[in-house]
């Protein structure tokens, strides 16, 4: 099809066909139409991404290849949403061996524990500061208010604290920044396109999403803040996804087991237990997943998990995946080792006490 076609001479030629030929050619017209919106539309969804960096695929599988020492990260968490993101800042302070927290960046949330997504975010920086309390670190220069809001627009990224801080220490970094992503991921996605040269300097471990087999990519984290879970998919920055379904879903406990291994452990153990139990009212039979420990785990020993090397998706407007194995790659992980990470977890908290 042409489609330098001009609307104007088609509409012209309708009024000298007959009642068949002008069906037909209305037909063609149509089709015309449905052609040219596709191609409209493949454009619109990738406004932004002319302007990123195009890595190599030997620096990009580099890149997504599991870390070796000890790395520099930043955590981008929407602490109050519930209560699995505590237990996810708690393990990341207290795995120092591993990890040199550099940052932790309040991200926006909405659900029944905020009433915006600008209250979701202040909520959560009170939080990350109420826990930094309870283990005893100061907090000063390490945390930082994110987006009072989702992006609504790919030329509109937003202005804030944590993105700003995000842009400097990724510029900065010598090595790779790992991006530990624990919410929606505003506050990541308007740092990418306010300054796309940090796709060269950061690694982004994002806690979002259904697996790639799943009907459905619906998942609370990518589906706050959509265009911002696109740029993640989208821009080409290096992306290692942990999947709610089928795989961050084992990450459950139960109150017995949190009061075997953290009751009495200084204020911090006391805490956890403490929101634990006062998230949900029935505790028969009750076990809760802690989903955002997995990313911390993953950067504090990737050997607990599996892993494939895939084309990046395409998430589309209804929250599902489409595949062109000619995108670039990214990572997903398949497989965590449940008893490994709950285990490293609570024995830093043991230890901190101690």
């Amino acid at each position: 099809m042409n489609t330098k076609i001009s609307f104007y001479k088609v509409i012209q030629r309708f009024k000298h066909l007959s009642d068949w030929s002008l069906n037909q050619e209305k037909l063609r017209v149509r089709q015309c139409l449905v052609y040219f919106a596709f191609v409209l539309f493949i454009g619109l969804g990738n406004v932004y991404s002319q302007d990123m960096p195009k890595l190599s695929e030997e620096l990009r599988l580099h890149r997504l290849a599991p870390a070796t020492g000890k790395i520099n990260v930043v955590i981008d968490t929407d602490t109050y949403n519930e209560i699995d993101d505590q237990f996810a800042v708690v393990y990341a302070l207290l795995s120092p061996e591993q990890m040199k927290v550099q940052a932790i960046y309040a991200a926006p949330y909405l659900n029944n524990r905020s009433v915006s997504p600008r209250d979701g975010m202040q909520k959560s920086h009170e939080e990350i500061l109420r826990l930094m309390e309870k283990l005893g670190i100061n907090p000063k220069g390490l945390v930082h208010k994110g987006s009072e809001d989702f992006l609504k627009d790919y030329t509109q990224p937003l202005q804030s604290d944590a993105a700003k801080d995000l842009i400097k220490k990724a510029m900065a970094s010598e090595g790779p920044l790992y991006v530990l992503t624990l919410g929606a991921p505003t506050n990541v996605a308007s740092a990418i396109l306010l300054e796309p040269k940090i796709i060269n300097k950061i690694v982004v471990v994002w806690l979002g999403g259904k697996g790639l087999d799943w009907k459905t990519a619906y998942e609370f984290n990518l589906k706050q803040d959509l265009l911002s879970s696109k740029v993640l998919f989208d821009s080409g920055v290096p992306l290692i996804q942990l999947p709610t379904e089928p795989v961050t879903s084992h990450l459950q406990t139960t109150i017995p087991e949190l009061e075997t291994y953290l009751k009495g452990q200084g204020a911090i153990g006391d805490y956890l237990i403490d929101i634990f139990k006062a998230y949900h009212k029935d505790h028969y039979a009750y076990s809760k997943i802690i989903w955002d420990i997995s990313a911390i785990a993953y950067a504090v020993n990737p050997s607990w998990f599996q892993s494939e090397i895939r084309h990046a998706p395409i998430l589309t407007d209804q929250i599902t995946y489409s595949f062109d194995n000619s995108r670039h790659f990214y990572r997903t992980v398949t497989f965590l080792n449940r008893d490994k990470i709950f285990g490293d977890m609570f024995r830093k908290i043991q230890q901190h006490q101690k």
